[in-house]
């Protein structure tokens, strides 16, 4: 899209539709994220399930990532009233449309370890 200075009310919405896309990615960019994405793309999990799945995360952390993901649209969030309550987590129509290029983002990182720890290494060593 071409911006020109003459025209400020294009510059407020590419500013504005930047802002909202940034605070988008960054949802769905979390590491947190990607890897309950991923867990919940094989059907619906209790949150326990998931805690104990994704190696690492605390149980503050998951239930914030659960919620921001569910006020987000991407989870469904489903309480059945026993006793305890149970409550399982899925992946919202949304969420399966997010499951692709996560799944394409996770195969391009691990085709790519062997590359990028050897660049990391050359990097590091000129540092010193």
């Amino acid at each position: 899209m071409d911006v020109t200075v003459s025209d400020p009310g294009a510059f407020q919405h590419v500013t504005m539709q930047c802002r909202k896309v940034s605070a988008i990615l960054s949802r769905v960019g979390d590491k947190w994220t990607v890897l309950v994405v991923m867990l919940l793309g094989g059907g619906p999990r209790r949150f326990n399930d998931i805690k104990r799945q994704v190696d690492g995360i605390s149980q503050r952390m998951l239930t914030l990532t659960l919620r921001g993901l569910e006020r987000d649209g991407l989870v469904r969030r489903t309480v059945t009233p026993t006793i305890p309550p149970r409550v399982d987590y899925e992946l919202t129509p949304m969420g399966f449309s997010l499951l692709e290029p996560v799944q394409g983002l996770g195969a391009w990182a691990q085709a790519h370890i062997p590359a990028i720890e050897a660049a990391r290494a050359a990097f590091d060593a000129k540092a010193v």
